[in-house]
């Protein structure tokens, strides 16, 4: 019985030494996994790197051009009030001519007989104009 005792605990020893050796070889090959993720990420942390300057430089040429295009932009707002100025003040000029020719052509039509008699009074006087001429 006692043989059977120690056969079992040798047995019992072999087991445990094979569960060592393969928690062993888990273990390091989980290391190595983590070594490569740990390397992964600093690679990942410089490129990440890179990619902040390139933006932060990017941004600021942005805000650069902002600031370039709100300068011309304010430039060109006096330009614009010119223009504007140019339109109401033509904008005005049409309305009189249109005041004056509505004026015009309510007088004509008021004084439409007053008009006709100066028509023909004028071809009388050219009239006799022309014939002392011929005579001279």
């Amino acid at each position: 019985m006692q043989g059977l005792l120690y056969i079992s605990a040798l047995i019992a020893a072999v087991a445990f030494a094979v569960l060592v050796v393969y928690l062993a070889i888990t273990l390091k090959a989980v290391a190595r996994t983590m070594n490569n993720v740990a390397d992964t990420l600093e690679g990942l942390e410089n490129q990440m790197l890179g990619i902040t300057t390139e933006t932060t430089e990017l941004l600021k040429k942005t805000n650069r051009l902002a600031e370039d295009v709100n300068q011309k932009t304010a430039k060109l707002d006096g330009v614009f009030d010119g223009v504007k100025g140019i339109g109401d003040t033509l904008n005005e000029f049409n309305t009189s001519l249109k005041d004056v020719t509505n004026k015009i052509s309510r007088d004509a039509s008021e004084n439409q007989e007053q008009a006709t008699q100066a028509v023909k009074w004028g071809s009388a006087i050219l009239e006799l104009w022309r014939k002392n001429r011929r005579k001279s």
